[in-house]
């Protein structure tokens, strides 16, 4: 059984606008959409959604936590964030993961054996340098 997927939350906002993600990504959500609990999304990622918005960086169809709510009543998972976590986040081994909600996303997979999805580059690169899994969307 492969492990449960959480989202990025560049991830989260295509996957909730049905936009197109590589075949790979494709594949692994389907899959992981046919087990409950085996998409993940993170607290920190409806704190990042509120923050494009207030800034106008997207434009949503509903207020930023009625959306994020959606994507909860349609069967995603939502990850734990216990203290262990966020100090976690500090403790990263080197890289070059500079934003504090890449930081938290990479220790919340770490920590309960996630793979990762997004596009963002340094989480990439922190996923080729052995640190966590990532798929790549």
């Amino acid at each position: 059984m492969s492990r449960p997927i959480l989202l990025d939350t560049c991830a989260l906002i295509w996957v909730l606008n049905s936009d197109e993600l590589q075949a790979d990504a494709k594949v692994a959500l389907l899959e992981a959409a046919e087990r409950p609990g085996q998409i993940i999304v993170s607290p920190i990622s409806a704190w990042e959604v509120g923050q494009l918005v207030s800034k106008r960086r997207i434009k949503l169809v509903a207020d930023p936590l009625s959306w994020f709510q959606e994507a909860l009543d349609d069967g995603m998972a939502l990850a734990p964030m216990p203290p262990s976590v966020l100090v976690a986040a500090s403790f990263l081994p080197a890289s070059g993961l500079r934003d504090p909600a890449d930081r938290i996303l990479a220790a919340t997979a770490r920590a309960f054996g996630y793979r990762l999805m997004t596009r963002d580059r340094p989480l990439l690169d922190f996923a080729a340098d052995g640190h966590l899994q990532a798929i790549a969307c």
